[in-house]
């Protein structure tokens, strides 16, 4: 259900600002899309909604933040402590969502050892003599590409079953694993044909009136099926 953490975040600023009831519609505009699909994902949750008034924002967005697992705490481990990966272990987003990091792993030398935030970085080796109580629920990848096969290979060894990659490298892990992939080049390039699409001329040089290409919301899902 990839778009329960866009309703998550539109529902919580209804509740900031004192909204009572918001309807189907409402919600649609606001995530972009229409209501009918906005109706069938939270279906997907139990019946929240009253007929003819709307939801209640506060009891919607509780019920979401349930089946997003908000209200549990989410243990993270960061592979490859670059730029991109102290910048993740010092967020201060994760902690409001569920998630913390509790381990911190690299394999250069003048990395392994230093402390960030209150956690000591250690060799990756260390991730396979894991054991079950250290084990995170997510394994995040912020490595170089040539590295990052070797480091999922060594977070599904020891039963990491979650997984965000943020290498450029397409990955290969078993099926039970939940693999997502973010890969900002890729997203830019996205755009990128987007914007070439709206800029390039039609043949006649009329201003073109077909319909443009859907737009990809997620590139590199672990499956297909990821995407309702």
């Amino acid at each position: 259900m990839v778009r329960l953490p866009v309703y998550q975040r539109i529902l919580a600023d209804q509740v900031r600002n004192r909204t009572s009831t918001l309807s189907s519609e409402q919600l649609a505009s606001l995530a972009g899309v229409n209501a009918a699909k906005v109706r069938k994902d939270l279906s997907l949750l139990g019946s929240f909604g009253t007929r003819g008034t709307g939801y209640d924002p506060a009891f919607l967005l509780a019920q979401i933040d349930r089946a997003l697992g908000v209200d549990k705490n989410w243990a993270i481990a960061v592979v490859g402590i670059g730029n991109l990966g102290r910048a993740l272990t010092n967020s201060q987003g994760f902690a409001s969502r569920g998630f913390h990091v509790t381990a911190l792993f690299d394999v250069d030398p003048m990395v392994i050892g230093e402390e960030i935030k209150g956690l000591r970085v250690r060799h990756m080796n260390e991730i396979a003599s894991l054991r079950s109580h250290e084990r995170p629920a997510i394994g995040v990848i912020t490595t170089p590409g040539w590295a990052a096969q070797e480091v999922a290979n060594l977070l599904v060894q020891v039963g990491v079953t979650s997984i965000l990659n943020f290498a450029p490298r397409v990955l290969t892990v078993p099926a039970h694993v939940h693999l997502r992939y973010v890969d900002l080049s890729i997203e830019l390039q996205v755009l990128g044909f987007y914007r070439a699409w709206r800029d390039e001329p039609s043949s006649d040089g009329a201003e073109e009136s077909e319909p443009p290409p859907p737009l990809i919301r997620s590139v590199g899902l672990s499956a297909p099926t990821d995407i309702v």
